[in-house]
Formats: C-alpha cells, structure tokens, sequence
C-alpha cells in the first residue's frame, strides 16, 4: 500500500511547501495525497500532484485530516507551520498535532524534519 501523507503549509509557508513538494514530486506521485484547501490547490496546479484536498485550516480542513489521521488513514503529516504569526484557529492546529503524538504518527513541522521524513519513507518503500 502507498504511503499516506497530509501536507498542509501555513501562507507564509506555501511557497516552500510548492517547492518541497517539487522537489520530491516524483515520490509523491507514488503516495495518496490529502491537503487543506489552498495548500491542496497550489500543489495541483503547480506541481501536477494528484490530492485529495479537504477544507481550509481555518473552516476545519486541519480537523478532517485530524480525522483521518485518527481513523489510521494517514502515515505520515508535513504540516510546514508559520511560528511567527499567530493563527486564529490555533487550538485546530494543536489538537492536530496531538493526534499525531497520541497516534505515534510522525509530524514534520519544519522543512529540516519535513527532509527527514520523505527522504526515510522514500528508503522503505524501495525495500
């Protein structure tokens, strides 16, 4: 089974998730894909991804990946956060990445770790 990843980016973090995503865009075209809302599009149309897209972080796309993800339907989140402006549904994005701590889900919240995670599923998956 492909691997399952949610990858959602903060505005200011959008541009680097495109070009994350890019730069991994043949992985990622092996993997099911979830995204909120804008993040989803943007890698659509501009990276060619296949994305399941839920709804903006704020109107509860963060909640339905949390659903998922609590479902067993996701392995793995890049969730590139913005830390230095504040988001106005914070405690969406926090019980997000609880779940991932309560569901032993690794959560790459930065692009060094967001590195870490891909560059690992992408070694399992060739075995």
């Amino acid at each position: 089974m492909p691997p399952r990843l949610a990858l959602i980016a903060h505005d200011k973090k959008k541009d680097d998730m495109v070009a994350f995503a890019t730069m991994y865009a043949p992985f990622l075209r092996t993997c099911t894909l979830l995204a909120t809302g804008t993040t989803g599009a943007r890698l659509i149309a501009e990276v060619g991804l296949v994305v399941e897209r839920k709804l903006s972080g704020p109107w509860g796309g963060d909640l339905q990946i949390g659903a998922e993800l609590v479902a067993g339907r996701i392995d793995a989140v890049i969730f590139l956060r913005d830390p230095m402006t504040p988001q106005p549904h914070e405690p969406d994005i926090n019980a997000l990445v609880r779940a991932c701590d309560v569901h032993n889900v690794a959560c790459a919240t930065n692009l060094a770790t967001a590195h870490l995670v891909l560059t690992q599923l992408q070694t399992l998956s060739i075995q």
